[in-house]
């Protein structure tokens, strides 16, 4: 029975001096002990130290108002397809690369008309523009043709 004492004993003993360390450790490691006109101040200098070194933002083109001309060949090339004809990106085929263009030539016109308001490969229809009229996108077309010939 003195043993069941003891380690009865022991065990409030262990588990006082438990809440004793806590109740000396819990404050020195807790923040949440400052005043309220502090906390905001500092909410706001992490803020400032956490912004970013530069930001980014993906901006839509405005659509062109509505009942507005139509655009010649050119303007719509150099607004539109110029984008991707003049580097080559995604596999288009460079304006002042006649070689690349001669299969698509041989193809005809209309097949070229169709390619374009459709859609081909990487392509979307339109070149992504749908905003513009067929006749718009011929124009383009008819542009291109008269400097890959």
């Amino acid at each position: 029975m003195a043993e069941q004492h003891n380690s009865s004993r022991i065990m409030w003993v262990t588990i006082i001096v438990a809440i004793v360390l806590i109740a000396i450790i819990y404050p020195l490691t807790n923040k949440s002990f400052s005043g309220a006109s502090q906390q905001g101040a500092s909410a706001d200098e992490a803020d400032i130290r956490i912004q970013p070194v530069a930001k980014f933002a993906l901006a839509k083109a405005e659509a062109p108002a509505a009942g507005g001309a139509p655009k010649d060949g050119p303007t719509v090339y150099n607004s539109v397809c110029g984008a991707c004809h003049n580097s080559g990106a995604a596999g288009a085929p460079k304006l002042d690369d006649k070689g690349a263009w001669a299969p698509r030539v041989a193809t005809g016109k209309d097949a070229l008309y169709t390619s374009v308001l459709n859609g081909k490969g990487a392509m979307p229809a339109k070149g992504g523009a749908s905003a513009l009229s067929d006749d718009e996108i011929k124009g383009a077309v008819d542009y291109i043709l008269s400097k890959v010939k």
